[in-house]
């Protein structure tokens, strides 16, 4: 699928630095699809490793054993100061600037939850995230079927859940330079009768 420009119009346009100024403390999804979401990292992340929570806030989901060193990279200061499982945070504006305040190879894994559909330029921010990370390392979206509506894209506001998996697999497709940058990507889905349904779509840095 191609990514037009129009996709990453939202209702909202005023400044996200405004949108996120007062701490909101939710999470979006209720237990069971964090259950499903943490079980995830467990596999994925390193229990020891360097990470970086992209798009950060108040909890991280990360495996309650976690023993390495997360970085939250957010909007909202006191969120993450009240995160108990980062180790420091950066307030940082990814709509404004994609590029991510890190060297080069610096992190063991990058997450991300619930919060793609905000991004309005996802695909520079796909290209660094890949540079900051080590080879072989993933990045891991998870997202279910919850958002700030006035703050989400509008391709994310005009698709469904499948159609959501197949966007964001579609962002590592194309931030892809050089071609090949991204492992195939792989994706779950935790679909419970009664609850959040959880997707998830991760990739690994190439190279």
């Amino acid at each position: 699928m191609s990514i037009e420009a129009w996709a990453f119009r939202r209702l909202d346009e005023d400044d996200d630095a405004a949108f996120y100024s007062f701490p909101r403390r939710v999470v979006h999804i209720d237990d069971g699809a964090i259950a499903a979401l943490t079980g995830l990292y467990a596999q994925l992340v390193p229990a020891a490793g360097r990470v970086l929570d992209l798009m950060s806030s108040w909890r991280s989901h990360l495996p309650p054993g976690f023993a390495g060193h997360a970085t939250g990279l957010g909007l909202n200061a006191v969120e993450m100061a009240e995160n108990p499982q980062l180790a420091d945070a950066i307030v940082h504006d990814l709509n404004r600037v994609p590029a991510l305040p890190f060297p080069d190879a610096t992190f063991d894994a990058v997450v991300c939850a619930v919060s793609i559909q905000y991004l309005t330029r996802p695909l520079d921010v796909f290209r660094d995230v890949r540079r900051v990370l080590r080879p072989n390392a993933p990045f891991v979206l998870g997202f279910s079927n919850r958002c700030f509506p006035d703050k989400a894209v509008a391709v994310w506001r005009a698709a469904d859940d499948q159609q959501h998996v197949d966007i964001v697999s579609a962002y590592f497709a194309e931030s892809a330079e050089p071609a090949g940058g991204w492992t195939p990507v792989e994706t779950i889905a935790h679909l419970p009768p009664l609850g959040d349904p959880l997707y998830a779509v991760w990739a690994r840095r190439a190279g």
